[in-house]
C-alpha cells in the first residue's frame, strides 16, 4: 500500500534501546550473583561474560548517556541467578540492590523501563537439575517473577516474559552447554516455558495492577523461494513452527495446528499434566514484543539427505528439514559481514502478519546490525551503515504504523557495545562504543558513535527527521 503521506509515530511512542543482562553486565562472579549457563558457555577465541561490558559498575554513567541520548524506554534483563543465586531459595539483596539503583536512576531521568524476566540465563543450579525439562523449574521460575513484580512493580509498568523461546528451541546449542538436549526433549522444555510465561502473566495482572506484559519471541516474515505451491506450503510450515507456535498459545492459549501436526509427525508432541491447557488459556498478554533482524526465505524440502534439522546455528540461521522446509538464499537482499540478510521492507511485512494474527500492541524489542566498529586515533566511531540500516527500517516501521499496526515503541540492539552470544566482542551492535577487545579490557571506556547524534536527533524529531 502507497501512502501519500505516512502517519507521524504517535506522540508517546517509546524510542528506545536494548540489552540483556549477561552481556553487559559482568560482575559475574561477584556481589552475590550465582553462576548461569552462560558463564560456562562461550568459544575459547571470544570473550567471556564475565566483565562484557562493565555495566554494574557504570550505571551512573551509563543511565547518564541514555538520557542524554533522550531515550524514552530502555529494555534490559535482570539476571534471575544475580536476584536467586540458586535459581530459587535464597535472595541475594546486593543483586536486588542493584536493579532498584538502575530503575530509580532510569525513571529519574524520565526513561521508562522495560524489565525482561529472561534472557537466555538460566542459573547453572536449576540447568544442573534438569533446566527446563524439569518441572520444577516453572515453579522457580514464578518464585522468581513474583519477587521482581514485589520488588519492582511500583516503578515498572512494561514487562517482558521470555526472550527469544522460539530459538533456544530452534537453535538450543548456545544455551545448553555440554550436551544439546533432543528435539523431543527441547519440545517438552518449550511447553515448560510456556506454562512458566503463563504463570508470570498472571502474576503480573494480580501484583502489577498497572503493569502490562507479554512475551518477546522473534518473529520473521518466512519467503517462498518461487510461486511454486509446493515452496509456499513449507513457507507456510516453518513461519508456523517457527513463529506461530509461540505466539498462538502466549495469546490464544492454544497449539498452533500446523505446528502440532509437525510435532505429531516427528513424534515430539510433550507430556502434559491436567489443567496445563487451562493455565494457557487463562492468560492474557497486554502487548507483543517483536524481535526482528531479517526475514527467511524456504522451499519444499527435497527429502534427498541434505536437509537438516535446525538445532544449530543462530537465531537467523534456518538449514532445514526433512519433510518440512529447505532453507534459501534471499538473491534479493544484502548481507552483513556476518552472514544475516538485510530486509527493512520485511520488518513491515513481519508487523503486518503478527498484528493480523493478533491484534495486540507491538513493541519492537530488538533490531540492529552488527559490525566490526573501529575506535579511529582521534577518538571517533564512524558507523554510517548502521544509521543507514537503521533509517531504512525505522521508515518501514513508520509505514507499518501507517498500515494500521499499533505500533508502540521501537528498541533498536542494543545501546552499548556487548558480548554477543556467538561473535564475542567483534561483533559490534551500540550506539555506544566501548573501548575493549576481544581478550583485552583496555581502558572500557564509553564512546558516542555518529549513530548516537543522528539516533538523537530522531528521538527529539518523533521520527519526523531521520
Amino acid at each position: 500500500m502507497f501512502h501519500t503521506t505516512p502517519k507521524p509515530f504517535p506522540n508517546d511512542f517509546l524510542w528506545g534501546a536494548s540489552t540483556s543482562a549477561y552481556q553487559v553486565e559482568g560482575a559475574s562472579e561477584s556481589h552475590g550473583k550465582g553462576p548461569s549457563i552462560q558463564d560456562l558457555h562461550h568459544p575459547a577465541d571470544l570473550s567471556d561474560f564475565s566483565v562484557a561490558s562493565d555495566h554494574y559498575h557504570h550505571v551512573e554513567e551509563d543511565v547518564a548517556l541514555m538520557k542524554e541520548l533522550g531515550l524514552k524506554a530502555y529494555r534490559f534483563s535482570i539476571s534471575w541467578s544475580r536476584i536467586f543465586p540458586k535459581g530459587k531459595g535464597e535472595i541475594n539483596p546486593e543483586g536486588v540492590a542493584f536493579y532498584h539503583t538502575l530503575i530509580d536512576r532510569l525513571v529519574a531521568s524520565g526513561i521508562e523501563p522495560v524489565v525482561t524476566l529472561y534472557h537466555f540465563d538460566l542459573p547453572l543450579a536449576l540447568y544442573e537439575n534438569g533446566g527446563w525439562s524439569n518441572r520444577e523449574t516453572i515453579d522457580a521460575f514464578a518464585q522468581y517473577a513474583k519477587t521482581l513484580f514485589q520488588e519492582y512493580g511500583d516503578k515498572v509498568k512494561y514487562w517482558l516474559t521470555i526472550n527469544e523461546q522460539n530459538v533456544m528451541i530452534n537453535h538450543p546449542a548456545a544455551m545448553n552447554p555440554g550436551k544439546t538436549p533432543t528435539n523431543k526433549e527441547l519440545y517438552q522444555q518449550n511447553h515448560h516455558m510456556l506454562l512458566a510465561g503463563a504463570i508470570a502473566t498472571n502474576l503480573c495482572h494480580e501484583l502489577v495492577p498497572e503493569g502490562k506484559i507479554g512475551p518477546a519471541p522473534n518473529i520473521i516474515a518466512v519467503y517462498p523461494k518461487t510461486c511454486k505451491p509446493e515452496d509456499v506450503v513449507a513457507a507456510d510450515n516453518w513461519e508456523a513452527i517457527r513463529n506461530w507456535l509461540y505466539l498462538d498459545v502466549a495469546v490464544k492459549g492454544v497449539y498452533n495446528p500446523i505446528a502440532w501436526a509437525y510435532m505429531e509427525e516427528k513424534e515430539l508432541v510433550p507430556r502434559m499434566e491436567a489443567g496445563d491447557m487451562d493455565l494457557l488459556a487463562s492468560a492474557k498478554p497486554d502487548f507483543l514484543g517483536v524481535n526482528y533482524y531479517a526475514t527467511a526465505t524456504v522451499s519444499a524440502a527435497k527429502n534427498d539427505g541434505h536437509d537438516r534439522a535446525p538445532r544449530n546455528g543462530d537465531q537467523q540461521t534456518m538449514v532445514g528439514e526433512e519433510g518440512v522446509y529447505r532453507a534459501e538464499t534471499n538473491d534479493l537482499l544484502e548481507t552483513t559481514e556476518f552472514g544475516w540478510q538485510i530486509d527493512s521492507v520485511g520488518l513491515r511485512t513481519t508487523l503486518r502478519r503478527v498484528y493480523d494474527r493478533y491484534h495486540l500492541p507491538i513493541l519492537i524489542t530488538e533490531n540492529g546490525i552488527g559490525a566490526r566498529d573501529a575506535l579511529e586515533d582521534d577518538g571517533t566511531v564512524h558507523d554510517a551503515y548502521r544509521v543507514d540500516y537503521l533509517r531504512r527500517h525505522f521508515e518501514q516501521a513508520r509505514l507499518a504504523f501507517s498500515d494500521g499496526v499499533d505500533l508502540i515503541g521501537y528498541c533498536p540492539w542494543a545501546f552499548m557495545d556487548l558480548v554477543s552470544t556467538h561473535q564475542g566482542y567483534q561483533k559490534r551492535y551500540g550506539f555506544v562504543y566501548i573501548d575493549r577487545q576481544e581478550k583485552d579490557l583496555k581502558t572500557l571506556q564509553r564512546v558516542k558513535k555518529d549513530s548516537f547524534a543522528w539516533y538523537q536527533n530522531v528521538i527529539a524529531t518523533n521520527g519526523s527527521r531521520m
